[in-house]
């Protein structure tokens, strides 16, 4: 059976006659989760799960037409059953389940099956045909477990302190500011950037609980922030803000840091592999428990990752679509260190 086929728009749902994270304008769009390459300006309707509608509305704009859902709840467009799973790669972030005539597709959009104690945990769906991201599709990716990571983030504070600096982590304003913000909850006192407030008090709208924190702008006192916490987003990276923050060390909070992270580290102090997205093994656990008969791979390391679930008898195909822009980084740049690694790094 034929329910979906990969367009210029997005993915289309040929029953249903609705698009999920359309690049593109259409007339209804089921949106997996609130990143700016998976919901876009322009749709005359959007769908999302519960806790994203308040960050599509933060995002886009507070007058557009948009309904929401919470996970596990079904609903008929067109004949079509839609549900939410969550995903675990930010708040408000979901799988999209679409089943008609007993025939199932499951769209994973971004997500990752590790616990971060902050965004609903990953739940496997099973289905007939499961569409994943493969951000970090290549064996080389193995993430820190989250109390690993947490010690060695928090050692690096400590350390700053005894030296009379301030930390500051650099992550994008959705996702990676509230995951950095959990890690470092209890340690000292957290100071966001004015994007990061604005985005926490969308979340908070929804019912989600969130580190407390404090905000942090040009007309806040240096002496507040001397050796405590601030959280900023990336595009804030060498600015004259950064340089106002007294005896500042910075690091850049992103999964590429694991194996990229001395190149990218020229004008930061550190780097922590934070990643809201599966790494290799977590990809593969979440395919098979799908038990899928066909996965279609989309962007990050589609090329590896589609060829090795071939090899190991996974039916697969690589689809080319907008999706893989992060906040933190431009997509040409991830691109290039996926071409780079791929070319010596084997799966196995």
């Amino acid at each position: 059976m034929k329910l979906i086929k990969f367009t210029n728009k997005g993915i289309y749902c040929i029953p249903g006659k609705f698009y999920l994270d359309p690049w593109f304008p259409v007339d209804y769009a089921i949106i997996s989760h609130g990143h700016a390459d998976h919901a876009k300006w322009g749709m005359k309707h959007y769908l999302c799960h519960d806790e994203s509608k308040a960050i599509l509305q933060h995002r886009i704009g507070p007058d557009i037409s948009i309904e929401s859902l919470p996970y596990n709840k079904e609903v008929i467009v067109n004949g079509v059953k839609v549900s939410f799973f969550p995903a675990g790669h930010i708040i408000g972030s979901a799988q999209i389940r679409l089943e008609y005539k007993g025939f199932v597709v499951v769209f994973s959009g971004d997500y990752k099956v590790k616990n971060d104690n902050l965004t609903t945990p990953f739940e496997p769906v099973k289905c007939h045909e499961f569409i994943t991201e493969s951000t970090f599709g290549l064996p080389v990716y193995n993430w820190l477990k989250e109390d690993e990571l947490q010690r060695q983030m928090h050692n690096w504070v400590l350390n700053n302190q005894s030296k009379n600096r301030t930390s500051v982590f650099i992550g994008y304003s959705l996702g990676k500011a509230q995951r950095i913000m959990k890690l470092m909850e209890g340690l000292d006192d957290l100071y966001v950037h004015t994007a990061i407030h604005n985005c926490n008090e969308a979340i908070k709208t929804s019912g989600v609980l969130l580190p407390d924190t404090k905000l942090w702008t040009t007309d806040s006192d240096k002496k507040d922030i001397q050796n405590k916490i601030v959280i900023v987003p990336p595009a804030l990276l060498g600015s004259n803000m950064i340089k106002r923050i007294p005896n500042a060390a910075t690091a850049i909070c992103s999964g590429w840091m694991q194996i990229r992270g001395k190149r990218r580290w020229q004008s930061v102090d550190a780097g922590f592999p934070v990643s809201d997205h599966a790494d290799w093994d977590g990809l593969l656990t979440a395919v098979k428990a799908t038990e899928a008969e066909k996965v279609y791979v989309t962007h990050g390391s589609q090329a590896t990752f589609s060829k090795y679930l071939n090899d190991i008898g996974i039916p697969s195909e690589e689809v080319l679509t907008e999706y893989g822009y992060n906040e933190d980084e431009s997509s040409e740049e991830s691109s290039r260190d996926s071409t780079e690694d791929s070319k010596t790094v084997q799966a196995s």
